[in-house]
């Protein structure tokens, strides 16, 4: 073979080394083009060690070279800058050239999001908005004796309470076929649940004469604990902080200001009458949603435990508040920090369950989340319970019986806390009936023998992975 050819016999690559040496050369910067063109095996492979230092996060997880082609596809390397500068034929010789020298690394993959994180401030706004009604009563006192039928409002109060946790759980129940037949459930049970308080303030009351002030506020109270109610379980927190502005505005002013008998009494009417205003807006919204997916109405019976634990929740703060009247204001602001704290909880097990290897451990794991979160709610409570002269022995196992019933019935199980309650409920009643002497523990035991049963039944139930799945 004559020719250029036949310089460097031996393959491909010797034939085009040879032709770009036999080629002409350029007037001016000739070694640089070659140097360009042709760079030595040293520098090329110089080049190549440079790109995979700069790529080795991204090559190391790939298990095929084809990966770190299309890796090198995605980097804009055209066929001229793989020949020239980096000394290789094509892509997917040099995706295997930098595939073999960077060793496998498979990064251990980022820990799953918390599906129970909690919204912060929508927890500290419902504890302030479970109290702030109470505001009410302080610019109406004036306006009527508190002491004259006042079992009016209570018996009201306690079938508003029983009634809205009732409610309220067939509502979620509910909120599985849409938004949509959630407010159905709420537009046709808010104005029921008023008016069986209202009815039952009016037989409370009416007997003994001179209740017709006392039916009207109680039939007020009914009417803005169900639409509070249905605010609350369509999640319009903010709204319902809102329409309770001119209710805060005046009880805010009364250390400085009297505002004398119509202001007394159009501020509470005013923020019911912008509560009930909102409450109707939201249905519209809800009714409006387009229709979910198609699902059987649970039966009503199914909610039953939940009012009973309403009621039963209702008895013992009532009977802890003729003792100590400020036990009810601390239990209220409460029970934003007992919500959150309920998703904690949930989301915490959820961790635990991941890192435990048996169902010992997992148990184990468990009772100490239970014993951080009870600890977490209850001792807030002691300072409290000290500053408002609240009697801390009573008022924190009070605390936890109702925080372990409601952790229960956030996983379903609703009959065992509502039955527990009301045995308490019963045992506190007898206690108060029979008048014990001052300072005698009757009614810390009843509250604390059902805390212990409600968190015995909590480590058995939720000690085991099931629950948590």
């Amino acid at each position: 073979m004559s020719g250029p050819m036949a310089l460097e016999p031996g393959g491909p690559e010797q034939d085009t080394l040879a032709l770009r040496l036999a080629a002409p050369r350029r007037r001016g910067g000739d070694d640089r083009t070659l140097a360009l063109r042709l760079p030595e095996r040293g520098a090329a492979r110089e080049e190549v060690d440079r790109l995979a230092a700069d790529l080795s996060d991204r090559i190391g997880p790939a298990v095929h070279p084809y990966e770190v082609a299309a890796l090198l596809e995605a980097e804009g390397l055209s066929a001229d800058v793989i020949r020239d500068r980096y000394g290789h034929p094509n892509l997917f010789s040099l995706a295997s050239a930098l595939y073999e020298r960077v060793p496998r690394t498979f990064p251990e993959p980022a820990p799953p999001a918390d599906p129970w994180r909690p919204d912060h401030v929508r927890c500290l706004l419902r504890g302030a908005l479970f109290a702030l009604p109470g505001l009410a009563y302080l610019l109406i006192a004036p306006l009527w004796r508190p002491g004259d039928h006042a079992a009016a409002l209570v018996v009201a109060g306690l079938v508003s309470w029983a009634w809205g946790q009732a409610l309220g759980h067939r509502a979620h129940l509910r909120m599985v076929a849409g938004r949509r037949e959630a407010g159905r459930a709420l537009l046709a049970g808010a104005p029921l649940g008023a008016a069986a308080a209202t009815a039952a303030a009016a037989v409370t009351a009416l007997p003994g004469g001179g209740g017709g002030t006392a039916v009207l506020l109680a039939a007020a109270q009914s009417v803005y604990l169900a639409a509070a109610g249905v605010l609350l379980v369509l999640g319009r927190e903010r709204l319902l902080l809102a329409a309770l502005t001119p209710l805060v505005a005046g009880a805010s002013a009364l250390p400085w200001w009297e505002p004398g008998r119509p202001l007394r009494a159009g501020l509470p009417l005013l923020a019911l009458l912008a509560t009930l205003a909102a409450t109707a807006w939201v249905l519209r919204s809800a009714l409006a949603a387009p229709p979910g997916p198609g699902a059987a109405r649970p039966p009503l019976l199914r909610s039953l435990p939940y009012g009973l634990f309403g009621l039963a929740a209702g008895v013992l703060v009532l009977l802890q508040s003729r003792e100590h009247p400020y036990a009810v204001l601390v239990l209220t602001v409460s029970m934003g920090p007992a919500e959150w704290l309920l998703y904690r909880y949930r989301g915490l097990s959820v961790a635990a369950l991941r890192a435990s290897a048996t169902p010992a451990g997992f148990l184990l794991r468990s009772a100490g989340i239970l014993a951080v979160c009870l600890l977490a709610y209850l001792l807030p409570l002691l300072p409290a319970a000290l500053l408002t002269g609240a009697e801390p022995a009573a008022l924190l196992p009070l605390a936890a019986v109702l925080w372990t019933a409601l952790l229960l019935q956030a996983f379903g199980v609703a009959w065992p806390p509502a039955a527990i309650c009301l045995a308490a409920a019963g045992g506190a009643g007898a206690v108060t009936l029979w008048h014990p002497p001052p300072g005698a523990p009757l009614l810390p035991l009843c509250y604390g023998a059902a805390a212990l049963c409600l968190t015995a039944y909590v480590l058995r139930l939720l000690g085991r992975p099931a629950p948590h799945g």
